[in-house]
Formats: C-alpha cells, structure tokens, sequence
C-alpha cells in the first residue's frame, strides 16, 4: 500500500442555500462512508470516554471536522495509526487579540500580529495567520481526544526563533506530521484545513466529494522535531 492510499482526507462543500449544521454533520458521514467504502451507520461508531469517535470494528482510524459550507473527513487504514483534521472558514472574529493572548504562545502571537503594531485594524493577513494557528491546534486537539476548552494545552506551532517557521514544540514518542492548507478562490470563502497523521510518515491524498470544488494549496507540512522522535 503506497503512502497515498493510507491516509485519504475527503471534502464536501455544500450549496449555501442548504447547509445548516445538521445538514454538514449528515454530509460529514456520507464523506466518511465513501472514503471507507460502505455505508457507515451510527452504530458502527464508538465514542471514547473523552469523546473521540472510532471504528468498533475496523483497523481505521477517523476525524471529521466542519464549518461555513464545508464538511472534512482524513482517514487512514492502517492499525496503530491516528488522524485529526480541522477545517475553519476564514472570517472576521471578535477578541482575536484577546483569544490569542490567552490561548497562543508569544512566537505565535508575534507571527499572528507583528506586520500590525500601531494599526487600529486587524489586516487580512493577521487574520489569516489567527485561522492557521487556531486550526492546527483544534487538529491537535482532535487527534488526541481532547477539546476546544483544551486549546491552552496545544503546543506551540510556531518556531522560538521567530518568523514564519512553523513547527511542533511538544515531545513525541512516533512519527507526527502536520499539513496544513488553504482553500478558495478569487470569488468565494476561503477555509484553512488541517490534518495530521500519527504513526508513519505519509502524506494525504485529496478527494472532494461535492459538485463545486475549491483551489487547495500547501501552505506548510510541519514534523515533530527530529530530536524527539
């Protein structure tokens, strides 16, 4: 089985005139069924105590993630592998400085806000920075079962050296890799998406499973550090 073919991440993206969340969750469970190739019912999924959802019966691991108009599933098919995946749209949000003073390392802040000092107006860019920081570590979370009232226990994504190294400040025990990327076009939202893999060194193969479809750019791929695998 070829690196391309564990680790799989579907995408949903739903007319604006019918998504509702029920509607994205429903979607998010079509997208996982067909990524799996069968129907997956409720009672095929498992919920851990600390919430996050498994197979009962299969060597598969899951996460599924929605928000705006876009459903997300990564998945890979290997026993003693992990996966979490975060999808956020990109939006104006109230107390972005105030949430990530509480939740976000100083390198984070200082990538989010540098180009901004003595600007009254947060800029397109600092905004777009605050949703990749924010989506990792909700991946983060996701991938260890934990939650959003959680976010103060994500490490830190972006390098002590400051700048834009985006890297994984935490102690690891197997391989962990981070990709994180942009979605949209000139006339449309724009989403960030996140997804990690655990236990091997792989990367996602993308499949959209929407009518419409969005441009999906790289914007970084980020390993534990070496030091600590």
């Amino acid at each position: 089985m070829s690196n391309f073919t564990i680790f799989n991440i579907g995408l949903s993206l739903l007319s604006r005139n019918i998504s509702r969340r029920e509607t994205l969750s429903a979607e998010g469970k079509r997208v996982l069924s067909l990524l799996e190739g069968r129907s997956v019912a409720d009672d095929d999924i498992l919920i851990e105590e600390n919430g996050r959802p498994y197979f009962k019966d299969r060597h598969a691991d899951f996460n599924i993630s929605h928000s705006g108009d876009m459903a997300a599933v990564s998945i890979v098919k290997s026993g003693g592998l992990y996966t979490g995946c975060d999808i956020q749209l990109i939006k104006n949000r109230t107390h972005t400085k105030e949430i990530a003073e509480k939740f976000f390392t100083v390198p984070e802040k200082n990538y989010i806000f540098s180009q901004d000092k003595g600007r009254h107006n947060e800029t397109e860019i600092s905004k777009t920075r605050f949703f990749e920081i924010w989506t990792l570590k909700e991946c983060y979370l996701k991938l260890r079962g934990l939650s959003v009232f959680d976010m103060a226990k994500a490490p830190s994504f972006i390098s002590e050296e400051g700048g834009d190294i985006f890297t994984f400040d935490a102690p690891v025990s197997s391989p962990l890799l981070f990709y994180l990327y942009r979605l949209g076009d000139n006339s449309g939202a724009q989403y960030m998406l996140a997804a990690a893999v655990e236990g091997a060194d792989c990367a996602p193969s993308i499949h959209w499973f929407s009518g419409s479809t969005l441009a999906c750019d790289l914007t970084a791929k980020i390993e534990a550090a070496p030091g600590y695998l």
